[in-house]
């Protein structure tokens, strides 16, 4: 559900924005309100998981986010529609540590790759079926009433969603004794941190003075690092601790997953914007543009799973490979589609490449990570690895489009700056890769690898 919520809104922003005559900087806060109210929550959510039982923390996360759709739907402005959907975020930045949570509690080795490339299909399906309905509503309804209903399909999934974690789920509140130490100054100090960094990203076109905001929340980063170490001396239990940050093969994935996602989600935004705005094609063509994509992704991550054990960081290595040959002959395609030379259709080609290695690198890259992590810790250790992905993401989807945005506004053809942002986005897929050598070289050094 929360998975749908996010694939489906790249293909309704055109939609939206007609609807409610938004501007293009209110567009880019439907997407990275959501991502911003989703990335602050997701470390302190994990470690109420922890301490509280993940069962309770799901089912708020589930309501908060029902909620926040049922108010999207029936939005007036864009101004109420980001509102309702930062009450979306918080829905999704609760409950989705308390997935990774779950599955690091009850499942250990290959049974845990098992479950998390199952996840990752559950990811792939959710982002094929999403822009599918979201482009089928549009072509049906219209572009007023499709984007709507867009949101309130969540409301009974929501209920029935609730339902089943109460019914099928283990309550595990009774696994906690005491009062929960939540270390409520951490969780202030570091989401007070995450705004103040990913705020000036999310501002195109306001003040500069906006920019002060990174270094605050640079600096706010420090304080939350000393306040952790200062409450872990004093022998209470922190909301992170510290110690977590000296297994480098967890700072790896981390860093690894941030950078890829600060460039790869964004390529299911700048696609659907190239094709709908400059193009003219619909919202439904746009949508089934990335649907060989999500099911190459549903496939390669069940056959990643059961190999991710045995290959280690090659598996995510050969990944970023694939995503880069996808990338680059997305760009070069480009011309031809735009020329009429070829059909659009034509970029399902490339795109689907980049289907194949997600399957390949994300499901693959969270199970090396948080293998190393103790399953006591597996819900603050999953937020953490999610926040790396979702501060990717915001960043990502507010930096590349705005990059398409300022230039096209500035003159620049929309071939030249969909270009442009496509070999941005390589270059971040170089990067991590670069980042997992690096890691393959420390697992090389481990005892009895191969």
């Amino acid at each position: 559900m929360a998975l749908v919520a996010v694939s489906v809104i790249n293909v309704a922003l055109t939609a939206i924005g007609e609807s409610l005559d938004a501007s293009s900087g209110g567009l880019q806060w439907v997407i990275s309100g959501y991502a911003l109210a989703f990335g602050m929550l997701l470390v302190p959510a994990g470690r109420a998981g922890d301490a509280t039982g993940r069962r309770r923390m799901l089912v708020i996360g589930i309501g908060i986010f029902t909620l926040g759709s049922l108010l999207s739907g029936f939005a007036p402005s864009v101004e109420i529609l980001n509102l309702s959907r930062i009450l979306q975020g918080i829905g999704s930045g609760l409950l989705n540590p308390q997935t990774v949570g779950l599955i690091q509690q009850h499942f250990r080795g290959q049974d845990r790759a098992r479950a998390f490339a199952l996840l990752a299909t559950t990811v792939a399906v959710a982002t094929a079926v999403g822009p599918v309905i979201g482009g089928l509503l549009i072509q049906v309804l219209g572009p007023d009433q499709g984007w709507r209903w867009m949101f309130f399909m969540n409301v009974p999934i929501g209920v029935l969603a609730i339902a089943g974690a109460l019914r099928y789920l283990p309550d595990d509140r009774a696994l906690r004794t005491g009062k929960a130490d939540l270390d409520p100054v951490g969780t202030i100090l570091l989401s007070f941190a995450i705004l103040l960094i990913m705020l000036p990203f999310l501002e195109r076109g306001v003040s500069t003075l906006v920019w002060l905001a990174f270094p605050l929340g640079l600096l706010l980063v420090g304080a939350w690092w000393a306040w952790e170490q200062r409450y872990k001396n004093k022998g209470r239990p922190p909301m992170v601790d510290p110690a977590i940050f000296s297994n480098k093969a967890f700072r790896n994935g981390i860093l690894i997953v941030s950078v890829y996602f600060l460039g790869s989600t964004s390529i299911w935004i700048i696609v659907p914007l190239y094709l709908q705005m400059h193009l003219d094609h619909t919202a439904f063509e746009a949508s089934l543009l990335g649907l060989p994509s999500a099911m190459a992704a549903a496939v390669s991550s069940q056959i990643a799973g059961r190999y991710v054990l045995t290959l280690g960081r090659r598996m995510v290595i050969i990944g970023f490979a694939v995503a880069f040959v996808g990338l680059l002959g997305t760009a070069l395609l480009a011309g031809p589609v735009e020329s009429g030379a070829v059909s659009f259709w034509i970029l399902a080609v490339p795109l689907t490449l980049m289907g194949l290695s997600n399957g390949m690198t994300i499901s693959p890259n969270q199970t090396l990570t948080l293998n190393s992590v103790d399953p006591r810790y597996g819900g603050v250790a999953g937020g953490i690895l999610q926040l790396g992905q979702r501060v990717g993401a915001a960043l990502g989807t507010a930096m590349i489009p705005g990059i398409i945005f300022s230039l096209t506004e500035a003159g620049t053809e929309w071939l030249e700056a969909f270009t442009i942002a496509l070999v941005f986005i390589m270059v971040l897929t170089l990067a991590a890769m670069g980042v997992s050598v690096l890691d393959r070289a420390r697992e090389k050094s481990q005892p009895g690898a191969t």
